[in-house]
């Protein structure tokens, strides 16, 4: 049986991945310690990181290389979370194996 993000408490220190609403374009580092064994705090974070994303602005998400391509953890999620509301693009995987998916608001 697999877990929603909201499964899990273990993960209440773990600092947010924003705090404000960004106008501009920018990127998000999911890659970090906390991010390697918790999958579900990847797909959490990066929502927020995409409710956080001024319309008409992208955010790139750049996912930690131990989950594998975002294709088989995180984009399910975004269609079930935004539905059209916003699109999305595998952009690159990173030197350090990380990927890069890229969503327009």
């Amino acid at each position: 049986m697999s877990s929603t993000p909201h499964d899990h408490d273990h993960d209440h220190d773990a600092e947010p991945v924003t705090d404000n609403i960004h106008d501009n374009s920018w990127s998000a580092n999911l890659e970090k310690p906390e991010h390697a064994d918790d999958r579900d705090l990847v797909v959490r974070q990066g929502i927020e990181a995409i409710r956080h994303t001024a319309e008409g602005n992208h955010v790139n998400l750049v996912t930690h290389k131990n989950h594998g391509h975002p294709s088989e953890f995180l984009f399910d999620e975004l269609a079930a979370e935004f539905d059209d509301n916003v699109d999305w693009e595998y952009i690159e995987q990173c030197g350090c194996g990380g990927h890069v998916v890229r969503i327009h608001v």
